[in-house]
């Protein structure tokens, strides 16, 4: 890989990875007929609702196996994943997953590895223990890319009962409403009916008319702290700080105050209606081509062989590296590829990739990773051949009172993960589960100062706008808010017809290649690509969840103010 006078040449490939929604079909005849109604119309999650209606354990078996197929057959392998994981029978659940994993394998392309069917395979077929089989032993786990919303695991972890008397107090700030007129009135806390909202959505919808700024920015808020239910009303209240708002260089809503971007109902409906109809999480990445990979692979070993470069050499060397590995594909699950969330994640996992690779200036705290490898490369780079970082959900707590009918999302983040793999001849990427310091380093520094960079980068304080609405749509659905408050989301729901606005999200992209020479002679190329979405996993995450007695309190003392007809929205008496 050196020459003995000329240049040292390594290619570091950077990559990531996903987010999806279903609707609603008429009912057919027979199950059967209905999975395959749901199907055709690219609606697995309502499709592996009735496959599991059915009584019959190898009938539903048969059903969710057909779901599972066509989820991988457009690239949803984490979906074929989690539908498999619905068979109840063992034996059956096991050979459909050895199917799949085998299924996946011959597929190639630029598809994610079945993680949890070749975990299976392993544990079914190697002797000792396992933790997960025997309460002991060994644990596999897959590794992940991209942007991952999974809230329900998380919820789960992070749940807690608040015991200052917090959530007490805010239920009596709910009472005791500053019904003003002015919505762009700054609110330390403002509260928002969901039910109410509806109402005011579906009637304008019925009139033919445009739905208002006001509440397509969901009355200014700038985020959401706060989601209980009030029973009497039959009503979801959602609360959080708002203020007016104006438009950016982007055209995008942020507050005059704060310049955080305001929540967005079309965001809010997307999330609500993918966890609504079965969907456990969502995503994007940027999948470099298995092609292109080998292509730049043979290419880079071919020019090696040939002797070293000089100066004048290598800017052309690294551009002949970025025309062979082409274009890489743009995937997105769990939401709509036209949504707007869509749109955010995607923007938001890329730009970090940019900034990793020195493309992208994030300021002084968040050094690329090029700046990071020139403080610690003494000789020769680390040898490593593809670095991973992906972003994720982190939040200090979701505090709950004691009925959980009353949620507060405490120290809401982003984190940044990362990891080193390696590539094979075929172009395929094998995960390592290990992270060196210079690659761990920057994702570190991207947490750390990830508040900072939403300060000033707006796409990626609306990425974490969009983390906490998912979280809000995964606590509705854990906590079965919807039917214990009797609101069925009418026009916001799976059936509804409120229609969020449509936004071009590209489906693949040209490769964006740095590289930088250290010592006089070392080359590294860096190829940027993702993110996913997994907020059931933050819903269901018991280290952050917690019990409160106080916020009992608020579902008795929060019963929204007399409101003059229309109104949907108030404001915390101060």
């Amino acid at each position: 890989m050196l020459g003995k006078n000329g240049w040292w040449r390594r290619v570091t490939l950077v990559v990531t990875t996903c987010f999806a929604v279903a609707t609603s079909v008429a009912m057919a005849a027979t199950p059967q007929d209905q999975v395959a109604e749901h199907l055709a119309a690219g609606e697995f999650g309502l499709a592996a609702q009735v496959a599991n209606g059915v009584v019959n354990a190898d009938d539903q078996a048969a059903l969710l196996q057909q779901v599972a197929t066509a989820q991988q057959q457009v690239g949803q392998h984490q979906g074929a994943r989690g539908t498999l994981h619905q068979i109840t029978t063992p034996n059956t659940r096991a050979q459909a997953q050895g199917a799949a994993a085998q299924q996946s394998a011959l597929g190639g392309g630029g598809v994610f590895a079945d993680f949890t069917s070749l975990i299976n395979l392993i544990q079914q077929n190697t002797d000792g223990e396992w933790e997960d089989i025997d309460g002991v032993g060994g644990t596999a786990t897959p590794f992940q890319t991209g942007v991952r919303v999974s809230p329900a695991k998380l919820l789960s972890r992070v749940s807690t009962v608040d015991k200052t008397g917090q959530l007490a107090a805010l239920k009596q700030q709910a009472r005791q409403a500053a019904l003003n007129a002015d919505m762009a009135q700054a609110s330390d806390m403002r509260f928002v009916s969901l039910k109410r909202l509806e109402q005011e959505v579906a009637a304008r919808l019925d009139q033919g008319l445009l739905v208002p700024e006001s509440m397509a920015r969901m009355g200014g808020l700038t985020k959401v702290e706060v989601v209980f239910i009030d029973a009497e009303t039959h009503d979801i209240i959602l609360a959080g700080p708002a203020e007016a708002w104006q438009f950016d260089s982007r055209g995008e809503p942020v507050g005059v105050n704060s310049h955080r971007p305001t929540l967005q109902l079309d965001d809010f409906v997307v999330v609500l209606r993918t966890f609504a109809t079965g969907e456990r999480d969502f995503g994007c990445s940027i999948n470099t081509r298995d092609a292109g990979v080998a292509a730049l692979q043979d290419y880079a070993a071919k020019s090696q062989a040939r002797g070293p470069l000089d100066s004048r050499g290598v800017r052309s060397w690294v551009n002949a590296l970025q025309r062979k590995l082409g274009k890489q594909d743009i995937v997105v699950w769990g939401v709509p590829h036209d949504s707007r969330v869509a749109r955010i994640i995607v923007e938001a996992d890329y730009r970090m990739k940019l900034i990793g690779i020195d493309k992208l200036d994030a300021g002084k705290a968040i050094p690329s990773y090029f700046d990071l490898l020139a403080q610690t490369v003494k000789n020769d780079p680390p040898a490593m051949e593809a670095l991973r970082w992906w972003l994720t959900m982190k939040y200090d707590a979701v505090a709950h009172s004691p009925d959980r009918s009353v949620f507060q999302i405490q120290g809401s983040a982003v984190l940044c993960q990362s990891e080193n793999q390696m590539l094979t001849a075929e172009g395929k990427h094998l995960p390592t589960g290990k992270s060196e310091a210079t690659n761990r380093q920057f994702a570190e520094n991207f947490t750390q100062h990830y508040a900072d960079l939403a300060a000033s980068d707006a796409v990626f304080a609306d990425m974490q706008n969009v983390f906490d609405l998912a979280l809000v749509a995964a606590i509705i659905r854990e906590e079965r808010l919807v039917a214990r408050a009797g609101f069925d989301l009418g026009e916001f729901g799976p059936q509804g017809s409120y229609k969020p606005a449509q936004h071009v999200v590209p489906r693949e992209v040209d490769s964006v290649v740095n590289h930088r020479v250290y010592n006089g002679k070392d080359i590294v190329v860096q190829v940027a690509g993702g993110v996913r979405a997994d907020l059931l996993a933050v819903a269901q995450d018991p280290v952050l969840s917690h019990e409160s007695a106080e916020l009992a309190n608020v579902t008795k003392t929060a019963a929204k103010p007399e409101l003059p007809a229309g109104r949907w929205w108030w404001d915390a008496a101060k």
